[in-house]
């Protein structure tokens, strides 16, 4: 089994985890891009049946001891809060071809039959663009560098759902970072912790 990088298994609001990224620093690993993803299993209306903390222990044995994987992925975003899963300043688990060069966002629910648009769908949504605002912002990303899952060349997989657009996810996004600081290029991350 690989060396396990372990959890950081925290939870943030939208707020919160603008000055936790901040906060990071990097030195041997810089993500290239971010990769979207959906969990599908559990879908958003399961989330909460267990509470959020030991959501990421079962998912760490999971990744760690079923899957034998060195990481998982490094953000699951649910309606209520943005978890941080694998370290943010290390590469994550979570797409074949990119698991080395890119950020892994886990949305909380299976947008191949629940709702994006509306209710709680509506809220993963709205958390997962402040969170890929963020990573884009302080990471010095375009947000049109971001990467839906199925298009990794090696996967099966059809995630985040059909409901999903990928192109209204980065309009979401650049508006997100407009209405934030106005500036028309992200922050990198070194610039944001010396402004």
């Amino acid at each position: 089994m690989p060396n396990w990088k372990g959890i950081v298994g925290l939870g943030l609001n939208p707020k919160e985890f603008v000055p936790y990224v901040g906060g990071l620093h990097f030195t041997s690993w810089r993500p290239q891009f971010v990769v979207l993803h959906n969990t599908a299993i559990p879908k958003l209306a399961d989330w909460h049946a267990v509470p959020g903390e030991q959501r990421m222990h079962n998912l760490e044995r999971f990744y760690r001891d079923e899957q034998h994987w060195s990481a998982g992925p490094h953000l699951f975003v649910a309606d209520d809060l943005i978890w941080v899963f694998t370290p943010l300043t290390t590469s994550g688990v979570h797409s074949p071809s990119w698991n080395s060069i890119a950020w892994g966002v886990e949305m909380v629910g299976d947008f191949e039959t629940e709702d994006f648009q509306d209710g709680p769908g509506a809220a993963v949504r709205k958390n997962a663009v402040s969170a890929l605002a963020t990573l884009h912002a302080l990471a010095g990303l375009h947000p049109e560098t971001l990467r839906l899952h199925r298009e990794d060349p090696k996967t099966i997989h059809k995630c985040p759902g059909s409901k999903v657009s990928k192109a209204d996810v980065i309009g979401r996004i650049q508006e997100e970072l407009a209405s934030r600081n106005g500036e028309e290029h992200p922050l990198d991350v070194d610039e944001a912790a010396s402004a």
